[in-house]
């Protein structure tokens, strides 16, 4: 783990996203630079694709349970 700078309007706007997302600050940075290298790496795939992707590979690890 490290400490990493950003600038203070990109602070402000993850700290506004998080908010909507239900998500702490950090998780909502990860998130935006997990995406971020998937869409570097798959520059062919929409985000609803790469979300869908890692749904897939989430659930082939650890299948998801059905809530009755």
């Amino acid at each position: 783990m490290g400490i990493i700078k950003i600038s203070d309007d990109l602070h402000d706007d993850i700290r506004k996203s998080c908010h909507v997302m239900s998500r702490s600050i950090n998780a909502q940075a990860e998130f935006w630079m997990k995406m971020g290298r998937l869409a570097e790496l798959n520059p062919s795939l929409t985000f609803s694709e790469l979300i869908a992707n890692e749904l897939a590979s989430a659930n082939a690890e650890t299948p998801l349970k059905a809530v009755k």
